[in-house]
């Protein structure tokens, strides 16, 4: 739990590509924890934005050196609970697989198919542990993906409302053929980080709601023969741009 003399946190944050600190945080302090589960991917970074308590994270590292099989997605969501976090945003970059969800769009999405594999995806899976059986139907909580829906509108910025997130094992992209699999599947979005962050998220009863930018179409989908690392991330920046607006108006707790 948050020492006493803490402010209480309004909304904890974690970046994934391409965002590897929070711009405009201010009165910013650093904080090592400790959890039952190793470390975390790093320290979280505590601070004030838009009138707002915050705690960040960058899921794979400062220096981007953890892949998304490798992130320790327990330690992450256990060390933002245990500083007092309520409600969480993901900030994941993603493939687009639907036609209006190309380069450069933020989606807000509302559903998830999990093809990862290999993961430890519950805090039930220690020894002794008490199992628990969650209910998963709706995965993001619908009243954050609302606020952030709204805070957007409320920015200026356009996003997507709804889709369904597959989570792929990564690091590398994938086929043409495994992303035909996933359209029939009914999956609008790929990308590698969005489980178990969310099941983990729902476990320990936290709000949790995902801001998914688009960095390319995924393969396949858009016209281009071969997908670019230099695009993909060129269109990151352009996406992760708009981040801090819609989350400056989102409100407090």
């Amino acid at each position: 739990m948050p020492h006493p003399d803490q402010a209480p946190l309004d909304l904890a944050v974690i970046g994934g590509s391409g965002l590897y600190n929070f711009p405009g945080l201010e009165n910013a302090t650093r904080q090592a924890v400790d959890t039952p589960y190793g470390p975390a991917s790093g320290d979280v970074v505590l601070g004030d934005f838009a009138r707002k308590r915050v705690a960040f994270l960058a899921r794979h590292g400062e220096s981007h050196t953890l892949p998304p099989h490798r992130v320790n997605y327990r330690a992450n969501l256990w060390a933002l609970h245990s500083l007092g976090a309520r409600r969480v945003v993901g900030v994941n970059a993603v493939g687009g697989i639907r036609g209006d969800m190309g380069p450069r769009v933020i989606v807000v999405p509302d559903q998830l198919i999990d093809y990862t594999h290999g993961r430890i995806t519950s805090y039930c899976d220690v020894e002794g542990a008490e199992v628990r059986h969650i209910d998963f139907s709706e995965p993001y909580t619908e009243a954050l993906r609302r606020q952030l829906l709204a805070a957007a509108r409320a920015a200026g910025v356009e996003v997507v409302d709804g889709g369904c997130y597959g989570a792929t094992q990564g690091p590398r992209l994938e086929t043409r053929a495994e992303i035909a699999r996933m359209k029939r599947d009914g999956c609008d979005l790929v990308g590698m980080t969005g489980m178990p962050e969310a099941v983990l998220a729902r476990e320990l009863a936290l709000e949790y709601a995902c801001l998914a930018l688009v960095a390319n179409f995924a393969a396949g989908c858009g016209d281009q023969a071969e997908i670019s690392i230099e695009e993909i991330f060129a269109h990151l920046a352009a996406a992760t741009a708009e981040v801090p607006r819609i989350l400056a108006a989102l409100p407090g707790n």
